[in-house]
């Protein structure tokens, strides 16, 4: 989890679009992937539970876009993604772990679908450039690569009530879920997907930098009288923690895999050949020496991550993400276990040298009501 600290000044740091409704709105800026973001606008916990109840919204302009064109487009991504990029449909977004020989996950990213030959492949701030390099080494002849990250702003409006805010502002004719649609917002052409990184109903919209402001202005404005608050990072990784969802550089590195990961459902091994095909058949064929498991904390102390699992006084693992949980008022964590350990067995967290009891539980740990 994020700690509280002073407003970041750093030199050669990237900074948002929105830099200065930021600074306006009284944020805690700090360094994250090579960008100065902001932390939290109040306190961490009330943006949360605003994301939770009525709605949130990010600045994630830290995120690298990557435009792939050209007749061999589909190919390309066939071969470096482990989910099936030739079944999309235009319109139609897709999640999907790259992984390299040995089926160590390098990133986790988002593709969509923009037309016949034309694909926006959304990375992680912090692997942009070695995403980028890799995706122009493996193109070949009928394929462009372009850089789209320096050109884009990226909002994310979350929460139960952002359809309504968002409606109010586009019209009604809304994307279904990870399907996107071009809209205009106060004037402004966005991409606007139905995606999301809190566990909640939400959307994304990608935009030209220089017009994020007038439309993030425009969505606070709207989304005023219902409750609509600016959330940082922090609030971003509580809830995404909730929601068991990974994050690159915790739950997911290259000593990972997918299905490691619990990400089986996105990797299609019957698709052909991709990068780490071969391992991940080899370890789908012989069985999971771990996997990504949840507890929940039984004696008191806040299990963080890099904290050792221990099981009959052994260590079992290891904590990849853990913290205090404000929807579910529990202190809750992720880590990889053997994978003969089941919900309801007993394990202990080393806290600052304590033993700590805890208990395994099923994943995720907090699901949306639908």
């Amino acid at each position: 989890m994020y700690r509280a600290g002073v407003t970041a000044v750093a030199e050669n740091l990237k900074e948002s679009p929105l830099q200065s409704v930021h600074r306006a709105a009284g944020a805690r800026l700090i360094p994250f992937g090579g960008w100065l973001m902001p932390l939290q606008y109040q306190d961490i916990l009330e943006e949360h539970r605003a994301v939770r109840d009525r709605a949130g919204l990010f600045d994630v302009s830290h995120m690298g876009e990557i435009l792939v064109l050209g007749p061999g487009a589909a190919c390309l991504l066939q071969g470096l993604l482990t989910n099936n990029a030739l079944l999309m449909e235009e319109g139609q977004v897709i999640y999907s772990p790259m992984c390299d020989d040995d089926g160590g996950v390098l990133d986790d990213l988002l593709v969509y679908r923009l037309g016949c030959e034309e694909y926006m492949v959304v990375v992680n701030a912090a692997n942009t450039a070695r995403d980028l390099n890799r995706f122009r080494s493996r193109a070949g002849e009928g394929v462009e690569i372009r850089d789209l990250s320096g050109r884009l702003a990226l909002l994310a409006l979350q929460g139960p009530l952002s359809e309504g805010i968002l409606s109010a502002l586009a019209g009604p004719a809304l994307p279904g879920c990870y399907r996107f649609a071009r809209l205009k917002l106060a004037g402004v052409e966005c991409i606007v997907s139905r995606t999301g990184y809190t566990g909640e109903d939400g959307f994304e919209l990608y935009l030209e930098a220089g017009a994020a402001p007038l439309v993030w202005n425009a969505l606070m404005e709207e989304g005023e009288g219902r409750g609509l608050v600016p959330a940082g990072l922090g609030a971003r990784d509580t809830l995404r923690f909730e929601a068991s969802l990974p994050l690159y550089g915790r739950e997911l590195n290259e000593k990972t895999t997918p299905l490691e990961a619990g990400l089986g459902r996105f990797v299609k091994l019957d698709k052909g050949p991709f990068s780490g095909r071969d391992a991940l058949v080899k370890q789908a064929r012989e069985g999971l020496s771990r996997r990504l498991a949840g507890l929940s904390m039984v004696d008191r102390g806040i299990p963080r991550a890099q904290c050792p699992v221990l099981a009959g006084g052994r260590t079992a693992g290891a904590v990849t993400s853990g913290g205090y949980a404000p929807t579910l008022n529990a202190r809750l964590a992720l880590a990889y276990l053997p994978p003969e350990m089941a919900p309801g067995d007993r394990v202990a967290v080393l806290i600052r040298g304590k033993e700590c009891g805890a208990l395994v539980v099923p994943l995720p740990f907090y699901k949306r009501r639908v």
